[in-house]
């Protein structure tokens, strides 16, 4: 007797104790392949409540990418034969598409007679998702935007890639300097080379030298040993140099021999090394600015400036906020084991007119938070951090002072209402005896959306 059949010989409510306790998900199904079980689990994994499964057809619930070709439950049915560990792709209730593994078998009564059929699953989208973490396998398609600025760079990204060119990429902090310069790592022949990046802004000048070229035993009293430089480990590979702006005059010049001679002198060398890499710099400043003030050397600039990709800031490119929300939000499920859907209207709309000084890295952040703190299936706007709520209070207050004065008691009258209830317009609108659309107007119209 399998280990289904001993649970499901147990008294019913024990039984349903023991499969809702266990985190793979489980649902039967009878002849016809509606539900007749479906467990915790399957509802986690798949967003779909146990009161909407049974019933249906499996392949309603499931959408799996084997339901139309060779569904592994029917024809665990029909053959009566087991399916072990089959990698299949489901369509999440958002739309989402998941990976699993599934073991299928026949369900049997007491004189084994077939009656059904039992599917186990387990989610593999964290074990994805963390393979991709350690291999930092990103590729232009993780780049997540519609911004026609981002689409043209999309275009032009693989020929980039399959030079050999140096690549210098512009932007802000926060803007995806590093995951562009991994994309273009990843779409080029050196793809299977390493990938080394390095903030040059992170070290002071004597260590960052010999970080990027390394050393040698007795190069200096604590060389007790032989240390390779980021050069030598990046060899047949790409080298990112971050925040490239903050190199010395005398790193720029060792800096600027590896780029034309392609050889380096670790420290204590008596001879150079030849190197095999390909560099791709990035910088928030403009490097040509510095080059007119002499804190950057024009023939380094002109090195570096083979190709050029500027990338936008986040104020720049608020269309993509919604598409950036939801792939935060996909991520944080993933790696934190939750089940939230979206941000609610209130906080999309506070987050469209944010400025986002600290860009996408700062969204992240701010998603981030909310997964912490939020406590239900949508992110309301009390789960921002703190300081963006004083900072959109302080929005608030300035708003106000442009009211004419006619309005203005109506919109104090709110205002001292939602601080009371902590922004709960629920009892706001029962306080102030207004309908709740009535009182979203009128937060609309006095800039208190928050």
């Amino acid at each position: 007797m399998n280990t289904l059949n001993r649970i499901k010989s147990l008294p019913e409510t024990q039984s349903h104790i023991i499969l809702n306790s266990i985190v793979e998900g489980v649902f039967t199904v009878d002849q016809d392949l509606r539900i007749t079980y479906f467990n915790k689990a399957a509802e986690k994994i798949t967003g779909v409540r146990v009161e909407n499964a049974l019933g249906e057809f499996c392949f309603e619930v499931f959408k799996s990418n084997l339901c139309e070709v060779s569904c592994p439950i029917k024809t665990a049915i029909l053959t009566g034969c087991d399916s072990i560990n089959q990698k299949v792709n489901i369509l999440r209730f958002d739309g989402k598409e998941i990976p699993i593994s599934i073991n299928a078998s026949a369900l049997k009564d007491e004189v084994g007679k077939i009656i059904g059929g039992v599917e186990t699953f387990r989610d593999l989208s964290t074990i994805v998702a963390l393979r991709k973490e350690i291999e930092k396998g990103y590729t232009f398609e993780d780049i997540v935007s519609k911004n026609h600025k981002i689409l043209e760079l999309f275009n032009i990204l693989p020929n980039i890639s399959e030079s050999e060119a140096t690549v210098l990429i512009q932007g802000p902090s926060g803007s995806g300097k590093e995951l562009f310069a991994r994309a273009i790592h990843n779409l080029s022949f050196r793809k299977n080379g390493p990938f080394i990046a390095i903030n040059c802004g992170a070290l002071p000048d004597n260590l960052l030298e010999s970080e990027l070229f390394g050393y040698y035993k007795g190069a200096f009293t604590d060389a007790q040993k032989d240390k390779p430089g980021r050069f030598e480990l990046a060899k047949g590979g790409t080298i990112f140099l971050d925040e490239v702006e903050s190199l010395s005059p005398a790193t720029q010049v060792k800096l600027l021999r590896v780029l034309q001679e392609k050889e380096f002198e670790p420290l204590g060398a008596t001879s150079s090394v030849k190197t095999n890499v390909r560099i791709i710099s990035a910088t928030k400043d403009n490097l040509l600015d510095l080059v007119s003030q002499n804190k950057f050397r024009d023939d380094l600039y002109f090195r570096l400036n083979i190709v050029k990709i500027e990338l936008p800031s986040l104020k720049e490119r608020k269309d993509d906020i919604p598409y950036l929300i939801n792939h935060f939000i996909e991520l944080f499920n993933y790696k934190m084991e939750k089940m939230i859907s979206s941000v609610s209207n209130e906080v999309l709309e506070f987050l469209m007119n944010y400025s986002f000084p600290g860009n996408i890295r700062e969204l992240e952040n701010i998603i981030e938070h909310a997964f912490v703190m939020c406590q239900n299936e949508v992110i309301e706007f009390e789960d921002l951090p703190n300081d963006l709520i004083n900072m959109s209070t302080s929005e608030i207050q300035s708003k106000k002072n442009l009211i004419q004065p006619i309005e203005k008691s109506e919109c104090d009258l709110i205002f001292s209402t939602l601080k009371k209830h902590d922004w709960n317009k629920i009892e706001v609108a029962k306080e102030l005896k207004l309908h709740r659309s009535t009182l979203w107007r009128k937060m609309r119209k006095y800039g208190l959306l928050q």
